[in-house]
């Protein structure tokens, strides 16, 4: 990529060290980004952007400093390594070692990404939008979007690395707002995978657009939500948002080794009821958050990060890892050169239990059954929380009855994961964006439908 060899490489990564430093890397990235929008049954965007660049760091101690740069030929390479090696001014003491590519397991390899008639494309976000238009008069606005964002990377760096890899992240969202015109309620899901075209190929798009209306229309009639403190049954899919926001981002490296998280100094020790299993696993196939390796070029794994309530591992970039004395977890990423790497999630999510969710809505006598989760707000270092619920239904008597809106889950990560006294059998996922200091990176949230004995939920419609 862009010119560089070995040779080339080693040259780049030895005047890095020059000045003292500990570990030298270069990383690279070609970027193509592809955004089609429907808004209103009418095509309102198509765009194509091209992006390249690559940045260059040096770790001398606990101190990192980085630079990136546009024109990545080598002379401007090996530029800006000299000038970011002027951050120091000791003597060299790190050679370079001899590259070493380490051969991986594809578990990401997309196929359909290029040459597509763009015609597929919009016809499956015309199909979506009539289909939400179609299921009611109420339904008001629709907005679909597909975006695909087509990324390879090459890593070399000063401990032997020297890695590539090739991703293609495509999504389909669909949003719809109905109104009685009093009020307006919104609908809203998304399907991604990191695959081109071909991921649509066994898709049926009409029963997903029909869901997203029938939120939209179902929340506009529904009751205000009477808030207290009650038994909370979260689905499957995105209910994993909270796992993901107000727990695992707790155990990202990033906060751990700054001494910045509740989940510190809590290795082997119980963190959540027994029945809990957690893992964040980026090896998962084709999986919208999964990698083949991560953005320093360590192979990707299943990390698992609780088992029988006990914590098990966190998630540790290079950097970290040695602060931490912790094995790296081939968890770093970043949105792009132009942000630092840093421990991140891929795929996170609870593993199945041994209940059925008819057994759960049975055994609860009242409480709120989160349908879908929305938005919310976390404080990284207390895990404490506040999260919309985007579609929710009261439980009375052991059965879901009317639908209730403005419902929000307030508590605390560590709170929640001590509460769980009942796990579904019916993992899936959802797919969202998770930003964070390294910019914005593709993350699946998951799990089975799961209960949480007591939680605090508000309402719109007061406190019980």
């Amino acid at each position: 990529m862009f010119g560089i060899n070995e040779t080339l490489a080693k040259e780049i990564l030895e005047v890095a060290l020059s000045t003292g430093g500990d570990f030298a890397e270069v990383y690279m990235e070609k970027t193509t980004n592809e955004v089609l929008s429907l808004h209103s049954g009418k095509l309102s965007t198509a765009n194509v952007s091209k992006v390249k660049g690559a940045a260059i760091r040096i770790i001398k101690g606990e101190l990192e400093v980085n630079s990136s740069i546009t024109d990545c030929t080598y002379e401007n390479l090996l530029k800006a390594a000299k000038t970011l090696a002027g951050s120091f001014n000791d003597k060299k003491h790190v050679e370079v070692q001899p590259f070493v590519e380490k051969k991986v397991e594809l578990v990401v390899n997309p196929k359909n990404v290029r040459g597509n008639d763009i015609s597929r494309e919009v016809n499956l976000l015309k199909t979506a939008s009539d289909t939400i238009y179609a299921y009611s008069k109420e339904i008001v606005q629709v907005i679909c979007n597909l975006t695909k964002t087509e990324k390879r990377i090459f890593v070399f760096a000063s401990d032997s690395t020297w890695q590539t890899d090739y991703r293609c992240n495509t999504r389909l969202s669909c949003q719809a707002v109905a109104s009685d015109g009093k009020e307006m309620e919104t609908g809203f899901d998304s399907f991604g995978r990191n695959q081109g075209m071909e991921m649509f190929d066994d898709f049926d798009v009409v029963p997903f657009a029909k869901q997203v209306a029938h939120d939209a229309v179902e929340m506009l009639h529904a009751e205000p939500m009477q808030g207290g403190e009650m038994p909370v049954v979260i689905n499957n899919g995105f209910g994993g948002v909270i796992l993901h926001e107000a727990c695992v981002h707790g155990l990202e490296a990033t906060s751990v080794a700054k001494g910045m998280s509740v989940f510190c100094n809590k290795l082997g020790q119980k963190v959540a009821s027994d029945i809990v299993n957690a893992v964040d696993d980026g090896t998962n196939l084709n999986a919208w958050g999964s990698i083949n390796v991560d953005d320093e070029g360590t192979p990707s794994k299943c990390n698992v990060l609780i088992e029988n309530g006990i914590l098990k591992s966190y998630l540790v970039d290079k950097r970290n890892s040695k602060k931490m004395n912790h094995p790296i977890t081939g968890s770093s990423r970043r949105e792009s050169y132009k942000y630092q790497t840093t421990s991140r999630m891929t795929n996170t999510y609870f593993l199945n239990g041994k209940s059925t969710f008819d057994e759960i809505i049975k055994s609860t006598e009242k409480g709120l059954f989160a349908e879908k989760m929305g938005g919310g707000s976390v404080n990284p270092a207390t895990g404490e929380f506040n999260f919309a619920v985007q579609v929710g239904y009261m439980i009375e008597n052991g059965k879901i009855t009317k639908p209730v809106k403005g419902a929000t889950l307030v508590g605390s990560g560590k709170d929640v994961l001590l509460h769980i006294d009942m796990i579904g059998d019916n993992l899936s996922c959802g797919y969202g964006m998770c930003g964070s200091m390294s910019g914005s990176v593709p993350t699946i949230v998951g799990q089975p439908t799961i209960r949480v004995s007591k939680m605090t939920v508000g309402g719109k419609g007061g406190n019980n």
